[in-house]
């Protein structure tokens, strides 16, 4: 289903200049030539893997997706690549000629229910009760979107056999579109799911589930107050709300997001956020790479991809330098200060690398962190040892003072 469409996008991401799409004359010809396709086949492969994500337009450069660089490592990839396809049956099978818009638009919000009677009937169902329940269907749109008039009217006319051609009509053609992207098949008077339009929609199915049960309610909220709302949850509950919070969100909008709150001054949500982001798992990949060389995200994101490339998270930390577990522990630490408890702040000097408090207060004071001052001044109002809390006193107006 999307063979050419691979081919083509890795052609197209080559460096290749497209002019535009869809593909420039010259390009179509090159492409043609190079692929060994007819360039009727180059446009539709062409499309299809703008419509999939294998490609993005930036200008009139093409450049690969993360579908297309996860291609032939990443099953997940491909699935979401098809995923994208089905999503887009509208656009890749034109809608009939002379039809309204807003017929076609009731059409396309009605299929999902068309779809799910054919996963529930597990085998071919009948044209005639697809077109039945597609019928019905538009005719609760009609009534849901009905406004109230005011002043005399005419009474309106029931529908009636033009209604129910168009019905035949619309239907013919999402029948026809879900075909040519192998959701489905079509026998003589019959439609039947593929088995991957099958596994297509019970995921739809189970997002819907999914974003049903958010437990702590916050599927509507922004990043940041979601974060804050799962922040008292336990490690289980607080991934199924972000699943929940991910499910009703595309989720390149959702990772950017989360990336957004990561770069706020608050080490909490910086925290959450990438634990957000271990849920959305290989979408979030190149993006999670590309932020390495940023110093606040740096430890985090390094964690994150060593655990996605397989790393045991007991394990994980090796993965840190010395002096990137030292941010990280500062980063922490504010964390904890912000929104802890004190005893949790004075349990928090265990898990420093440096195995010693003059070791740590050393290391703290070279890394840079612009929490440091807060962290240290917290850290010594809550130890109990007098000796100790003075020593991280003296660090932190040293810090403050730019002394050594």
């Amino acid at each position: 289903m999307l063979a050419d469409a691979v081919r083509i996008a890795h052609w197209a991401a080559d460096g290749t200049r497209t002019g535009a799409a869809p593909l420039a004359a010259q390009a179509l010809e090159r492409a043609a030539a190079a692929l060994e396709l007819s360039p009727a086949q180059v446009r539709t492969g062409w499309d299809r893997a703008r419509l999939a994500g294998l490609i993005e337009l930036h200008g009139d450069t093409a450049r690969p997706g993360w579908r297309l660089r996860a291609w032939d490592r990443d099953d997940s990839a491909v699935l979401r690549g098809w995923v994208a396809l089905f999503d887009a049956w509208s656009l890749v099978h034109a809608s009939p000629e002379g039809i309204e818009a807003t017929a076609v638009a009731e059409a396309v919000e009605a299929v999902p229910q068309v779809l799910s009677l054919l996963q529930l009937s597990a085998g071919a169902v009948t044209v005639p009760a697809l077109l039945d329940l597609l019928g019905q269907r538009v005719a609760e749109l009609h009534e849901e979107r009905c406004e109230v008039p005011y002043g005399p009217q005419e009474q309106p006319v029931p529908p009636g056999e033009g209604s129910a051609e168009l019905n035949a009509l619309l239907l013919d053609w999402a029948l026809e579109g879900l075909a040519s992207v192998g959701a489905l098949t079509l026998g003589a008077g019959h439609a039947t799911l593929t088995p991957l339009g099958n596994w297509a929609v019970w995921v739809k199915l189970e997002q819907i589930c999914v974003a049903a049960q958010s437990p702590a309610g916050n599927i509507e909220q922004s990043a940041a107050d979601m974060l804050l709302g799962c922040a008292r949850l336990t490690p289980g509950p607080a991934r199924a709300e972000y699943r929940a919070w991910l499910a009703a969100r595309p989720v390149g909008s959702a990772v950017a997001e989360l990336l957004a709150v990561a770069r706020g001054e608050d080490a909490l949500l910086r925290g959450l956020a990438f634990e957000a982001l271990r849920v959305v798992g290989a979408p979030a990949e190149p993006v999670v790479r590309s932020v390495v060389t940023e110093a606040p995200l740096r430890p985090y994101a390094l964690l994150w991809l060593a655990e996605y490339e397989g790393t045991d998270p007991d394990d994980a930390q090796d993965v840190l330098s010395r002096e990137e577990a030292t941010w990280l522990w500062v980063d922490t630490a504010a964390a904890v200060a912000d929104h802890g408890e004190t005893g949790l702040l004075v349990r928090h000097l265990d898990s420093a690398v440096q195995g010693t408090v003059p070791a740590l207060l050393e290391e703290v004071r070279a890394v840079g962190h612009p929490r440091t001052v807060q962290v240290l001044v917290a850290l010594a109002a809550a130890h109990p040892d007098p000796a100790l809390a003075k020593a991280v006193r003296r660090a932190a107006f040293q810090v403050h003072t730019g002394g050594v």
